[in-house]
């Protein structure tokens, strides 16, 4: 085993490269395993590129298969070589949003039984051992079904997995030492949304007043604990998020936000612990720089 393992558990294929390719590259190339559990193949998804525009739930049907390459090609740019889907590729789906279809069905996601699914994940959590586990907050971030089961999911895993009496065929327990959770900052989101409109962009993120109210995935500054600084992995992110050609457009809103900010926005990737002991932090923003930082 490596010395440092870090686990992420995200809901469909481009989430983790969205919110911690930055990070995943830069543990990849600094000798760290990183291991990627996605719990849907993101079946219900919008697809962006007209010539697949067949591959929609509600036509062929055939998303989900695309989006495995698509997240193998992700997975290339970034480095990370274990990458796997909660309980086999294609055993949960995409539950859409909440009042739709899609989250009615049996074999969504969100209708999942919990502890079978968080068996799943225990499985992995043995396995791999790893210090440091990575998944969404309560909310899901920004309120997807899928994103919330995640966390349901991570959260009653992790308790789980370091029950000594649960579950010995699953493997020997293991107690994950630090939990976090991904966080947007109130400061970033702010100052992002300044420099946009200064720039002559009222089209990304359209609606949101940079003194306004934000959304509840913006989170205030107080609680951020980690900041780790990826700059030097923003072409591998931004090329990983290629990779997932159907759901980001390269004329949309996460590449115009790239073309004008650059490493301001996609090279620095935000935490909140909310587990286990924060280690030596920085003078300069009282944040860690490091998500192993104090157990490995």
């Amino acid at each position: 085993m490596a010395d440092r393992r870090i686990l992420l558990v995200h809901a469909h294929p481009d989430d983790e490269t969205i919110g911690n390719g930055a990070t995943m590259a830069r543990y990849v190339a600094e000798g760290a395993q990183v291991t990627l559990v996605t719990c849907t193949r993101g079946e219900e998804g919008e697809v962006l590129v007209p010539e697949l525009a067949h591959l929609a739930a509600d036509q062929d049907d055939g998303l989900g298969e695309h989006r495995e390459k698509e997240m193998a090609d992700a997975m290339g740019h970034l480095g990370v070589t274990d990458h796997r889907w909660l309980g086999g590729a294609g055993r949960y789906r995409d539950s859409g949003m909440i009042g739709t279809p899609a989250n009615d069905r049996p074999d969504c996601f969100w209708r999942a039984d919990l502890l079978e699914a968080a068996d799943h994940l225990v499985e992995v959590i043995r396995e791999v051992r790893p210090q440091v586990l990575v998944t969404y907050d309560e909310f899901g971030g920004y309120g997807h079904p899928d994103h919330i089961q995640a966390h349901r999911v991570a959260t009653y895993a992790h308790a789980l997995a370091g029950a000594p009496s649960y579950r010995l065929d699953l493997g020997d327990a293991w107690s994950v030492p630090k939990v976090y959770w991904t966080a947007m900052p109130e400061s970033m989101m702010r100052e992002s949304l300044r420099r946009l409109r200064a720039a002559g962009d009222l089209t990304t993120f359209e609606g949101l007043d940079p003194e306004g109210e934000l959304p509840r995935m913006v989170i205030p500054d107080a609680l951020i604990s980690t900041r780790i600084d990826g700059a030097g992995y923003l072409d591998s992110k931004l090329a990983a998020m290629r990779a997932h050609a159907t759901q980001i457009s390269v004329d949309g809103p996460f590449f115009a936000l790239s073309n004008n900010l650059g490493s301001q926005v996609w090279g620095l990737e935000c935490y909140r612990l909310v587990h286990g002991t924060a280690g030596p932090v920085d003078p300069g923003t009282g944040a860690e720089t490091d998500l192993f930082a104090g157990v490995a």
